[in-house]
């Protein structure tokens, strides 16, 4: 298996966020020097001598500083921030070079492969080659490491070129040697414990002395000055966790060009430009959804027996069942443990044998809507709680159970879509797992047994609700080679606690992390046969794997941040057997979270372990305001077109009653459902025409306000109970079935473009539209260290002539053509024609003339879209299981109990005050319609691809022959008809869809967009 990747907009978000900070830096070849080279010693009489000079002239080559001042690196800072909603900075932090730049991106959305894109775009646009990845840990270098070798063939597609990547080895400096001479893109990665050392009382160890101490087989030189000399720009992974005084002292010699800082959770805040936290993640659907089982033990006044409730079994023909482990007395008079279902009425003192325990015990009532059952005594039990004589080996086997048991669900559905399933536990003490003889042979310990009795057990109790395939699959792997342990070896190769020594932070011992950092891609495979893991702490930052779906904690007393820290291995989107991430692109709006969902097992009750998570998680996130009230908007600065403008008194105060006005806030500012009902259906209503150019960076910082209905919804309680709303009778109907025949298919576009006129849209546009910043630098004059830093005497700033500072030769027609995706034919065609001094811009800033036109030309393309789409089918179609989707009981009172729908309830989208949505409305309006036979809310994973993102059409409708014109009809459903009042992306998806049903249907099935049930009607009929 061979991981794919793909460009994804957030992440290029983050990566130009980066780089626009230095827009207006000049491209420069490296900066030339020639390298000391040393000197030979030899020891001669106990004493060292010098036997030669090695000063052989050696070219090196290193980032050429950067030509702005702070001023204006400052003014494209307060820029970046204002687009992206971060609040300002009042200064550039400069303790580690010239700034000091945070990214924060939520675990599980890539931020290394942010980082590495990042070193690629500087090195195109700015001609910066020498960077080097700091980490906290071993652990952490080898994950940074392993996706560098992954996403080698992916950067070359996308830059014709490879990093040269080491990681630093205070017994091979050599590779320091390289890094110097290298003129291309060059990364050392290295932890702090090769440079963390306070100097005082000697160092903390030998191999961070190294660094900074004169070598004699280095040529007598200090290996930092010979890193330093490259002027590097230094990447901190994990900033968080390198904050003390003695590693930012270290990495000061380094001689930073500029910093970037890269984490889930920044605590020192220096020059933040991109903010992606955890609610941000979860709402753009980037990470996995969270359900939690928690286990909670309860006293049970007039009975000392066990009970544990396991599950609540809901069915459409039969009252609800519950799923109960209890007591039994076998006929030998021994005791013993068993599931089995219960129903109201039920004795359990007559059901155990006549045990006393349950004498006068009976089931009155199973209420699933509660999640728990009702004893004749009054006493109730819900889902997951237990009572009677629990052991801690008894809650630790409920735990193992109930993580098989969630692990066999999920991956009964993966196996079909080809994704490998893992299950991860994390251990209280390792010997719990695995034990050693005296001959120092491997034995399995009593979590290992408990393990593997559940496994049988499980699997045989399920194996008839399995197809044959999964079966086959499952039975070729035996129990004890389904799971397997990770863990620090100790001398012998034993395994042992990973404890981390007393005084420092992190374990040096990286064997523990081999076989899962660097056979990634083997775990993942179907041939592996290990699908559960056992950790203690080897497993924490550092890694994680795509595909963990299910993780369970057998640790007692672990904190709200080591919850997070363990949640955190497994909220990365899941992949296929072929490498491909299963997100919101290839499944679709609906299929995303049902697919990707972590289940978490926890050690307590659900309550207690949601509450602590969620606080940990909302002490993580980034600055958030809570309202958005007046005071919230005057003063923001926001961007409109090209300009940065800052919100007037007068303009907050109109902006606050029209949100209000909308039902998007309340009194006091709060957010409220109907602008996240509108956000999500991307329906948010314009503001008035004074403030209209303001609507979009409004609403982007109304979704910044703190919405714990986000939070609340990022967690579900996974042993609520749940029913499938099925098909039912209605979907074997003729006209049912003619229709979705006609609509079942799998379709691929293709945009022709008019060469002639796209060349004279664009000219229009880069004529009319672009500006372009005249470029300065600043002039420092001073004397050289030895380290190629300046003791600066003066500054000033001039302004650039672009030719005289650079020998860069740009290659503007074919850095034009791959911005745009256009042949450089047709855009040579473009800049012969433009005005002339438009055109000179190019000479006052290269950089950014490329940029901006490729951007104008992109948008006209953009813009045609909608006249030349074609459609093709092509193989495939959809099942009917995607109709088919499991809801908690509550979600049904809210539901429509339809008659002529293909399923008994119909889910409804939108909001509305009095509870009657559009969509609400209307599928009321189809069922009492005598002229509608039968009709179906189509679910988001019936997908049509469109240029600008999928699309999901809302309904398919079959109406009574003789009645209308069109019979079968697929519809769209707005508040408005008037194309002005939706979003141009919206616009563009609703007008493909309509070219695909006009193109291909022969109009058999009309597609339109309609606001009620009588404007369907009228477009039927005519």
């Amino acid at each position: 298996m061979k991981f794919q990747f793909k460009i994804q907009d957030y992440q290029t978000d983050a990566v130009e966020s980066t780089l626009r900070v230095f827009a207006g830096q000049p491209n420069q070849a490296m900066g030339e020097y020639i390298i000391d080279k040393g000197k030979l010693m030899k020891r001669i009489n106990g004493g060292l001598h010098e036997v030669a000079d090695l000063g052989m002239e050696e070219r090196g080559y290193r980032n050429q500083p950067i030509a702005l001042s702070d001023d204006e690196l400052l003014h494209n800072l307060h820029s970046v921030q204002a687009d992206n909603n971060v609040n300002l900075s009042s200064g550039l932090s400069n303790k580690l070079g010239r700034c000091a730049l945070d990214i924060e991106m939520e675990t599980g959305t890539g931020k290394t492969y942010v980082y590495i894109k990042t070193m690629f775009e500087m090195n195109k646009r700015f001609g910066w080659s020498k960077f080097i990845v700091v980490v906290p840990s071993i652990a952490i270098r080898e994950g940074v490491k392993k996706s560098f070798d992954i996403t080698v063939d992916h950067f070359m597609e996308l830059y014709g070129k490879k990093a040269r990547y080491f990681v630093y080895n205070s017994k091979n400096l050599g590779e320091i040697e390289t890094f110097s001479s290298c003129a291309d893109i060059s990364v050392m990665i290295i932890n702090t414990q090769a440079f963390n050392t306070s100097f005082k009382d000697g160092a903390k160890n030998e191999a961070a002395r190294i660094i900074f101490s004169k070598r004699d087989e280095f040529g007598s030189r200090r290996p930092i000055d010979v890193i330093a000399a490259n002027n590097p720009i230094v990447i901190m992974d994990e900033p968080q966790k390198m904050g003390g005084t003695a590693t930012q002292t270290s990495l000061q010699k380094f001689n930073p060009l500029f910093t970037l800082n890269y984490s889930a959770t920044h605590k020192d805040v220096h020059n933040p430009v991109y903010v992606l936290d955890a609610l941000d993640a979860f709402q753009k659907k980037l990470v996995k959804k969270i359900e939690v089982i928690g286990f909670e033990l309860k006293n049970i006044k007039g009975t000392d027996g066990y009970l544990y409730l396991e599950s609540i079994i809901l069915s459409k023909d039969k009252a609800p069942q519950a799923r109960i482990e209890y007591e039994v007395q076998l006929a030998s008079g021994n005791i013993k443990r068993q599931t089995r279902t219960f129903s109201a009425g039920d004795d359990l003192y007559a059901l155990s044998n006549n045990l006393n325990q349950y004498k006068g015990i009976r089931i009155a009532e199973i209420l699933p809507t509660q999640d728990k059952i009702v004893f004749s005594n009054g006493e109730e039990l819900h889902i997951n709680e237990a009572t009677g004589n629990i052991s801690e080996k008894q809650k630790i086997r409920i735990q193992i159970r109930e993580t098989i048991k969630a692990h066999f669900r999920k991956e009964r559905s993966n196996f079909k879509k080809g994704i490998k399933t893992l299950s991860l536990f994390f251990l209280d003490e390792v010997a719990n797992y695995r034990l050693y003889d005296e001959d120092n042979n491997q034995l399995l310990g009593e979590y290992g047994k408990i393990f593997e009795d559940e496994y049988r057990n499980i699997l045989n109790e399920n194996l008839e609700l399995y197809d044959v395939e999964y079966n086959t699959y499952l039975a070729g792997i035996e129990p004890s080679r389904t799971h397997a342990g990770y863990f620090s070896i100790d001398g012998k190769g034993r395994a042992v606690n990973s404890e981390v020594k007393r005084g420092e932070t992190f374990s040096d011992d990286i064997s523990a992390y081999d076989l899962i950092l660097k056979d990634k891609e083997r775990l993942l495979s179907f041939e592996e046969p290990v699908r559960f893991i056992f950790s203690h702490s080897a497993l924490r930052e550092g890694w994680d794997n795509p595909n963990v779906f299910q993780i369970c904690s057998l640790r007692q007393s672990n904190s709200a941040t080591q919850k997070r820290q363990e949640v955190g291995r497994g909220l990365r989107l899941c992949v296929n057997s072929h490498g491909v991430r299963q997100d919101l692109d290839t499944l679709g709006e609906a299929s995303v979270h049902s697919v990707n969902k972590l289940t978490v097992i926890a050690s307590e009750g659900y309550a207690t372990f949601v509450d602590a998570l969620q606080d940990q998680i909302k002490q993580d996130l980034y600055e958030r305001p809570q309202k958005a009230d007046m005071d919230f908007f005057i003063n923001r600065k926001v961007r409109v077109g090209e300009e940065v403008h800052t919100i007037t008194k007068d303009e907050a105060q109109d902006i606050y009653f029209q949100l209000r006005a909308q039902g998007y806030i309340n009194k006091t500012g709060e957010v409220q459902e109907p602008f996240r009902q509108d956000l999500a259906k991307g329906s948010l209503v314009k503001l008035s025409d004074d403030l209209e150019p303001l609507t979009d960076a409004v609403y982007r910082l109304v979704q910044s306000i703190f919405d714990p209905s986000v939070l609340r919804g990022m967690i579900e309680n996974g042993s609520r109970a749940k029913v499938k709303n099925t098909l039912n009778d209605n979907a074997q109907r003729a006209e049912w079935i003619a229709l979705w025949n006609r609509i079942n298919h799998k379709y691929a576009y293709m945009v022709s473009f008019n060469s002639d006129e796209l060349i004279n849209k664009s000219v229009y546009a880069i004529d009319a539209h672009l500006q372009v910043s005249q470029l300065t630098y600043v002039v420092t004059t001073g004397a050289q260290d030895s380290v190629q830093t300046f003791a600066t005497e003066s500054t000033t700033t001039q302004v650039l002539r672009t030719d005289s500072v650079t020998s860069v030769k740009y290659d503007l027609i074919g850095q034009l053509a791959k911005e745009t995706t256009l042949t450089r034919r047709t855009i040579a065609t473009i800049l012969t024609r433009i005005r002339p001094h438009v055109f000179n811009m190019y000479k006052a800033n290269p950089e950014e003339f490329i940029a901006k036109c490729a951007k104008l030309i992109k948008e006209q393309k953009a813009a045609m879209i909608v006249d030349h789409i074609t459609y093709n089918q092509i193989e495939g179609e959809y099942d009917s299981n995607i109709f088919i989707e499991e809801k908690w009981e509550d979600d049904y009172k809210r539901a429509f109990n339809a008659k002529k729908s293909i399923q008994d309830y119909v889910f409804t989208d939108g909001y509305a005050a009095d509870g009657q949505s559009v969509e609400r409305k209307f599928a009321e309006a189809l069922d009492a319609a005598s002229e509608v036979v039968v009709y179906a809310k189509l679910p988001r994973g019936f997908q049509i691809p469109t240029p600008v993102g999928n699309y999901a059409p809302d309904w398919a409708v079959a109406f009574r022959e003789g009645t209308v014109k069109h019979i079968y009809f697929v519809a769209e459903t707005k508040g408005t008809m008037s194309s002005l009042e939706l979003k141009p992306i919206e616009q563009t998806k609703i007008h493909c869809a309509t070219r695909l049903y006009d193109l291909l249907s022969d109009h058999e099935v009309l597609y339109r967009q309609v606001s009620d049930y009588d404007t369907l009607l009228n477009m039927a009929r005519n």
